[in-house]
């Protein structure tokens, strides 16, 4: 690790923080900021909270306000450090692909994956843990995988995408992030999005709202389709591009202001969630892609559902639509009157 990357872990503290624009309370896109590790002080503005004597150890497990600030706390710092190791190796080489020649894996994907894990097993033993290098590529193996954790894995599970945008990390374009959801009993309670290269920590807790580099942050005021820039992706598959195409095909017919496409799930969604962006929509993603996204955009009062049925975003929700609310029902049913589906339902003719 440089040395760069080692100061750039030690400078950004809950107390440094940015104005929040008034009119749209969006979250500010700073310069490039240093990071460093979380501050566990018994300041009310500081979302982590405080702790008892004896550390994590000593925190009762149901205790969910507590345990919440805990993993908060571990979450964070966790991801600072795998943040130290992307800034480090941006544009590392491809070792692999997965399901197929556009399913990427770098170096860097399994080792930022063991820092978060290690750290995760140090402060808590017992909790699960899902890591999207540990699963085979393909939407039944992710499918497959989060099922069998929420069925009979234990009641706190930490779902991690170690690099979410590893097509953009491998080209060099600073747009991609560690996102680490932590849940328990199937219900999200700590999100935590670390984008490195704009040094920006998206954090949000179950109840306690949304927060950008540790000052609150919520979704766009905007109250119309026409109003509205959205985001979409697609999969490495046939059926997911189509999917894409018909979905901007059909925003850019109501129309909206503009669609755009930033290549990592992650990020799109604290965006939304920042006010940035009004909404994103994705015809399949994994658990490890949305799960702390999801509850950064709820926890900044935007919705995020089922794109096909509307249903509220659980851990198995895999076609998503994100939106700040206002729009949502709008930008949804415009997706679906343009033929927008899931991917699965591809796999049903």
């Amino acid at each position: 690790m440089s040395a760069a990357a080692v100061r750039a872990v030690h400078n950004l503290s809950p107390h440094s923080r940015t104005p929040v624009p008034r009119r749209a309370r969006r979250a500010p896109t700073p310069r490039r900021r240093p990071l460093a590790p979380s501050n566990a002080s018994k300041g009310d503005d500081n979302p982590m909270g405080s702790f008892p004597e004896g550390g994590l150890a000593a925190l009762n497990q149901d205790d969910l306000p507590a345990m919440r600030r805990a993993c908060l706390k571990v979450a964070t710092d966790a991801a600072k450090l795998g943040a130290a190791v992307m800034l480090d190796k941006l544009g590392a080489d491809v070792v692999k692909t997965k399901a197929n020649a556009r399913d990427l894996l770098t170096e860097v994907d399994p080792e930022v994956q063991r820092i978060v894990e290690s750290s995760v097993v140090a402060a808590f033993p017992t909790h699960g843990f899902l890591g999207e290098e540990s699963v085979p590529g393909g939407w039944e193996a992710g499918s497959a995988a989060i099922a069998r954790l929420l069925d009979t894995g234990p009641d706190w599970l930490w779902i991690v995408d170690p690099i979410d945008g590893t097509t953009n990390f491998v080209h060099g374009v600073p747009l991609s992030a560690i996102s680490i959801g932590v849940a328990y009993k199937g219900e999200l309670q700590v999100g935590v999005i670390m984008d490195p290269f704009a040094g920006e920590i998206f954090s949000a807790c179950l109840g306690g709202g949304a927060h950008c580099n540790f000052a609150p942050m919520r979704v766009g005021e905007e109250r119309s389709g026409t109003e509205a820039v959205v985001v979409t992706g697609y999969g490495a598959t046939a059926e997911s591009a189509d999917a894409m195409l018909k979905g901007m095909k059909a925003l850019t017919d109501l129309p909206v202001r503009s669609v755009r496409m930033l290549g990592s799930a992650a990020i799109m969604l604290a965006w939304v969630a920042a006010g940035r962006l009004t909404a994103y929509f994705e015809c399949d993603l994994n658990a490890w892609d949305t799960a702390a996204g999801a509850l950064l955009v709820r926890e900044a009062g935007g919705r995020m559902t089922d794109l096909v049925t509307g249903d509220e975003y659980d851990l198995k929700t895999r076609a998503i639509v994100a939106s700040n609310g206002a729009t949502h029902d709008e930008l949804r049913k415009c997706l679906v009157d343009g033929g927008v589906r899931a991917l699965a339902d591809y796999f049903k003719e």
